[in-house]
């Protein structure tokens, strides 16, 4: 009982910390890089910095849906065989 316990606190804290990513990496990306990269190193446009940011922001949300994939994947799997091993 305590074993799915811990486990499920481990979930809960991870899912909780890819969703705070989830929300903040990408609309922190979207507004350094229109302002920072694109607008200020780059010298685009504003309407060009809006759409190049966006796809910034768009990538992000694909990397940190990637990367918690990939470490649900591995977590899982992992418990799977300490439960099979028990």
């Amino acid at each position: 009982y305590f074993r799915n316990e811990g486990s499920l606190t481990s979930t809960l804290r991870t899912l909780l910390f890819f969703t705070a990513l989830m929300i903040t990496l990408p609309v922190g990306l979207y507004f350094s890089s229109k302002a920072y990269v694109f607008e200020g190193s780059l010298g685009m446009s504003e309407r060009d910095s809006y759409f190049y940011a966006a796809i910034v922001a768009v990538v992000t949300v694909h990397v940190v849906l990637a990367l918690f994939v990939y470490v649900a994947w591995n977590e899982g799997s992992r418990q799977w065989r300490e439960g099979k091993q028990d």
